[in-house]
């Protein structure tokens, strides 16, 4: 299996992507080659300091960075040698079986559109992100990709998030839903109805609209959306939890007697902090493409890194492409008419 790894754009710099990187070549086998594309007068004495004379790492120099602030058309067009250019240019010619990248989310989406192609029948790629819930995770699709969709694009996320929900997350008849107002079917919008309409025609155990509060009841495995809507759900859903920990812990210091019972669930809590961990989850596939890519959290340390080059080996190895330009084309049969 080979990867490819940007090393440029992340919040931590270099320095956190290149231990994330000796994490993975330590931990997993099955990795072949591992081609780390960035600024080389940063990275080799980094991987220097940190010992990594790994014989299955290649570095490929890129002279510019896509920021978080560029506009990322406006920025790819004056940045050619910039290094999510030359990743995705190495997983266009070959080179790599999958890409991971930290970086700008939009320039991440336009540069694999443009270089890579969407897979035969797909029209818009989108961002399947794992989120954790009561008792197991469900998939949320899409996460950020696409703020302007159609009916037929959420289908299409259906049907994609169905298929990484079955393989990755080994749901045997993934429950799948709309993300609506509420589950009358005269609720939602037109977007959201016609979505529904076309959804039902399908080959999917799909249950209607689900609302915000069944997100994390176990109700559904996977949530499809508009990349605008669940681009707020996702960044609401990190911010709540980390609130709730910073007052978990400032009521459970405020007295001795709650010190005492704190110490006393400590397990408990360790247990649930590791749940909602998003470091766990590593990073969260751009399903549709010709190629596998994986976006990581732009602040994502050493070890959510490490998490999001095994996702992107499961993505490979799984042949998740395959099963979508197979699914995508008997639904096509099935809506085409319509």
């Amino acid at each position: 299996m080979r990867i490819v790894v940007d090393a440029m754009g992340g919040d931590h710099g270099c320095e956190a992507v290149v231990k994330g990187v000796q994490l993975a070549l330590q931990s997993l086998a099955q990795i072949t080659e591992l081609h780390l594309v960035g600024n080389e007068a940063e990275l080799r004495p980094v991987l220097d300091r940190l010992g990594l004379r790994d014989p299955r790492l290649r570095l490929l120099h890129a002279s510019q960075v896509l920021t978080m602030e560029d506009k990322p058309v406006e920025g790819l067009r004056r940045k050619k040698d910039c290094s999510l250019l030359r990743a995705v240019g190495l997983l266009r010619d070959g080179a790599g079986d999958a890409l991971v990248s930290l970086g700008n989310t939009g320039g991440m989406v336009a540069a694999s559109t443009i270089r890579l192609r969407m897979l035969p029948g797909v029209d818009r790629p989108a961002i399947a992100t794992v989120m954790p819930s009561e008792k197991q995770e469900f998939i949320l699709i899409d996460a950020g990709a696409n703020p302007d969709c159609k009916p037929l694009h959420l289908a299409q996320f259906a049907i994609m998030g169905n298929i990484y929900s079955r393989e990755l997350l080994r749901r045997k008849t993934p429950r799948v839903g709309i993300l609506s107002n509420g589950t009358e079917e005269g609720k939602g919008t037109e977007l959201t109805r016609e979505a529904a309409r076309m959804c039902a025609k399908l080959d999917l155990n799909f249950i209607g609209y689900v609302e915000g509060h069944d997100l994390y009841s176990d109700r559904v495995e996977v949530v499809v959306t508009d990349g605008f809507t669940g681009n707020i759900v996702l960044k609401t859903s990190e911010s709540l939890a980390k609130g709730i920990f910073r007052l978990l812990k400032s009521e459970l210091t405020a007295t001795p007697v709650r010190k005492l019972g704190a110490y006393l669930s400590r397990d408990a809590f360790r247990a649930l902090k590791k749940r909602m961990d998003p470091e766990v989850y590593g990073g969260a596939p751009l399903l549709g493409l010709n190629g596998n890519v994986i976006k990581a959290h732009g602040s994502a340390q050493e070890r959510a890194i490490m998490n999001a080059i095994r996702v992107a080996g499961e993505t490979v190895s799984h042949h998740i492409n395959d099963l979508i330009i197979k699914d995508i084309a008997v639904a096509s049969s099935i809506l085409a008419p319509a």
